[in-house]
């Protein structure tokens, strides 16, 4: 799968250590301009749905377990890879130095009726919910957050950093994709 970006965050002088790798799968949900989401009051930012690969999955059953888990989707199909997002994080725990994580983004679909969600307690402490929503509402918001919280994070910069690149890569409309 493509690399979209690399990222180091600004506290790690370098990458010697021990290193805690992380993967993670990430749906992208799209009929038009929306984008099925999960927004997180805590937080007050948008993302997309999906999380941490469990061990013994593969990422496409990461992905669809993520995705039914938070949002309730059903009939999870036509999985198409978009690409991977690198990170390098602090991490604060004993058994490593940094969090080396590889989140893997697939384009899909899925049946329009939501089931039932199951979130974790604390995604449910967090106020997180699932959410239809105009792509560009969700990248205007998300840079409100990072515009009025210097500490929002890097897991708001990339959120945002990846709807950017559906808009210009998946929309028919998009002038960024009229200008490729």
């Amino acid at each position: 799968m493509r690399l979209l970006k690399s990222t180091v965050h600004p506290d790690l002088s370098s990458l010697d250590g021990k290193v805690l790798e992380r993967l993670a799968a990430r749906a992208i949900v799209l009929k038009g301009e929306e984008i099925l989401l999960m927004y997180t009051e805590r937080y007050h930012d948008y993302t997309l749905p999906g999380g941490g690969v469990d061990q013994g999955e593969n990422l496409i059953e990461g992905l669809k377990r993520e995705l039914s888990e938070e949002t309730g989707a059903q009939n999870v199909r036509d999985i198409q890879p978009f690409g991977c997002y690198e990170e390098y994080r602090p991490w604060y725990k004993d058994d490593a130095d940094y969090m080396h994580m590889l989140s893997y983004c697939y384009l899909c679909k899925i049946d329009d009726e939501l089931a039932e969600n199951a979130l974790e307690d604390y995604e449910i402490n967090n106020g997180m919910k699932p959410v239809w929503l105009n792509i560009h509402s969700a990248i205007a918001h998300n840079l409100e957050t990072i515009a009025s919280n210097p500490k929002a994070g890097m897991s708001v910069e990339r959120e945002t950093f990846l709807l950017q690149k559906v808009v210009a890569e998946c929309l028919i409309n998009s002038p960024l994709k009229q200008a490729v």
